[in-house]
């Protein structure tokens, strides 16, 4: 009898700080430059505002600040648009670059302590070529009540009228 192999996930890689993280391709629908931002009054502090994306109006949450890491703006920044319970979220990261083929063998279960509390969003850590990707699940990371409020903020600025 034949064993059948693993196959490898597809992650999108993307850094924050030092640290490297994945999240699965399917989430991702682009990765795109820094642009500008539109912010929205009264928000938290880690929602930036909402971007026009090709007439499309998506709500930008900084991962980098939702993290408590520092800013540091780079060319190098980027937004990953994710699709999120059915709305487009941009996620401002450090870099984001690459998809990264993991073998499902190379992939430990997080450790007991990322069960609980504030950083129940991680879902296993990868090992690849000498480094670890911490996987991540962004619905975990934004909490229901907090992305409906973004999908607010985001419906609402499509509904005013542009200058244009």
């Amino acid at each position: 009898m034949r064993m059948a192999t693993a196959k490898s996930q597809q992650i999108v890689g993307f850094r924050i700080g030092k640290e490297h993280f994945g999240v699965p391709i399917s989430v991702v629908h682009e990765i795109v430059r820094m642009m500008d931002i539109t912010m929205v009054p009264d928000s938290p502090p880690h929602i930036e505002g909402v971007i026009n994306l090709r007439g499309k109006i998506i709500p930008v949450v900084d991962l980098r600040k939702r993290f408590a890491e520092p800013i540091q703006p780079d060319r190098r920044n980027r937004i990953l648009v994710a699709e999120l319970d059915g709305h487009q979220v941009g996620l401002v990261v450090d870099a984001a670059n690459e998809v990264l083929k993991i073998n499902p063998d190379l992939i430990e279960p997080p450790p007991n302590i990322f069960e609980q509390g504030e950083v129940n969003y991680v879902t296993g850590v990868g090992k690849l070529n000498g480094r670890l990707i911490i996987l991540i699940n962004l619905a975990k990371i934004m909490q229901m009540g907090e992305l409906r409020r973004i999908s607010d903020f985001a419906e609402t600025a499509e509904s005013i009228p542009s200058a244009e």
